[in-house]
């Protein structure tokens, strides 16, 4: 087996946790934290915003990191899309695929490198629903995020491994959200 054979499997999902685990370890080791939100505040930054409102004016130095990590995050996706891709399928649950098909969802074929988890029906750009519901979705998370004063990368990794109770109250409104829109207002949309 190849290395890239290797890579390309699927791997344990303690990987992830451990990995997480030592980057959480690093990060508060040297006085920072996680979370990837507050990088669209350095781009802010370094376009000038800070000349009109204080919460903008930062030391470009000290937060130079986050536009590298971010950077790394993207570009780890597309080498992954590109020369990693998985063998395997994405394994969605069946359950779910007849649950969206009764609301007029279609999912796409699994042997579709790519789209394995978005049901094309709704994730596309050639119909004025999805375009408005991207568009509408986008903006509900930029704003819970900046009213939030985070994501949920921060909250629930960075902020509960450090115990602090605004990110547990934030990550459990994060899941009642979750539920109310999946039982409550999606079936309404479609």
């Amino acid at each position: 087996m190849s290395v890239v054979e290797w890579i390309s499997q699927p791997w344990h999902w303690a990987v992830s946790g451990a990995l997480i685990a030592l980057v959480m370890f690093l990060l508060t080791w040297m006085g920072r934290m996680f979370g990837i939100s507050s990088t669209y505040t350095v781009l802010c930054s370094i376009a000038g915003a800070g000349k009109y409102v204080d919460y903008f004016k930062l030391d470009l130095k000290q937060e130079a990191w986050r536009l590298y990590l971010a950077a790394g995050a993207m570009l780890g996706g597309v080498i992954a899309f590109l020369f990693l891709p998985s063998p395997d399928a994405v394994n969605i649950s069946q359950t779910t695929i007849d649950h969206l098909a009764t609301w007029g969802i279609s999912y796409p074929d699994s042997d579709q490198h790519g789209q394995g988890f978005l049901p094309t029906t709704v994730f596309n750009y050639s119909s004025v629903k999805g375009i408005v519901l991207s568009l509408l979705g986008g903006f509900l998370i930029g704003f819970g995020t900046r009213y939030g004063e985070g994501c949920t990368s921060g909250h629930a990794i960075s902020g509960l491994s450090h115990l602090r109770l605004p990110s547990l109250i934030t990550v459990i409104g994060f899941f009642i959200g979750g539920l109310i829109m999946t039982h409550l207002i999606m079936p309404l949309i479609f």
